[in-house]
């Protein structure tokens, strides 16, 4: 079984933490100022990227990047076919939720890391019991 990881970070809270017109910009810029252990995944990444693409331009989305990478504390799980499969499971489990296939790999890799918190924006990311920081500050 895996170590207890802290916290999972979400793309949304990622996204907040680099942006400083979001609305959770200063909760998630105090709470990356002195992190505890943190995971993600590669589809986090990606949605970052391609947020910061659409909205900004190349440089900005590799700037996101960048301050990923630099994020010490911060891993990074890649996605293979079995966490995959895992979330097609939990996208048919929470079919009456729009969850995208980045969320329900984070809800699966949260479970399988015995994560205790998520640093997240999107409510559905606390769908299985894990709290979400924006409930606690």
């Amino acid at each position: 079984m895996a170590a207890k990881t802290d916290v999972y970070v979400d793309t949304g809270a990622l996204i907040a933490f680099a942006d400083a017109s979001d609305s959770f910009h200063t909760l998630f810029r105090r709470l990356f100022a002195q992190p505890p252990r943190l995971l993600t995944t590669t589809l986090v990444l990606a949605e970052g990227h391609g947020w910061f693409l659409r909205r900004f331009d190349t440089t900005r989305a590799l700037q996101f990047l960048a301050m990923a990478q630099a994020m010490t504390p911060l891993r990074v799980q890649s996605v293979g076919s079995s966490e995959q499969r895992a979330a097609v499971a939990l996208l048919r489990r929470f079919s009456d939720q729009p969850l995208t296939l980045a969320d329900a790999v984070g809800l699966h890799v949260m479970e399988t890391n015995r994560v205790r918190s998520c640093w997240s924006t999107d409510r559905h990311m606390a769908l299985t019991g894990v709290p979400l920081v924006i409930h606690e500050h």
